[in-house]
């Protein structure tokens, strides 16, 4: 089953909202933001089906790169680039908005 994994990284720790493809949380985790603990969680929480999704920011091509090898796909979105909707879905819970995103082309 694919899970979707949103990630909050900040300049020192990650929160993570695992979600199935139902839309119910099943897992939340709070590290921090080393390389050996995005290897951790990588390696143990993260599984080869999963998609992942974080936001554009100072650290999240590092964040990407360490996760890349172990998930079938990592998102980096723009934060500027996506707009809310009203109605509930799997991968903006995953985003931790608990609302759905889609992508808007840039103007």
């Amino acid at each position: 089953m694919i899970r979707y994994v949103g990630l909050d990284v900040h300049k020192r720790v990650v929160e993570a909202c695992i979600v199935d493809h139902a839309g119910k949380v099943v897992q939340r985790e709070r590290f921090a933001l080393y390389r050996s603990a995005l290897e951790t969680f990588a390696k143990c929480v993260l599984r080869p089906g999963d998609h992942v999704a974080l936001e554009a920011t100072t650290n999240c091509w590092a964040v990407a790169d360490v996760l890349r090898p172990h998930v079938t796909r990592v998102l980096v979105s723009n934060p500027m680039a996506v707009s809310v909707r009203r109605s509930t879905g799997a991968v903006a819970r995953a985003l931790h908005l608990h609302k759905p995103c889609r992508r808007r082309p840039m103007p």
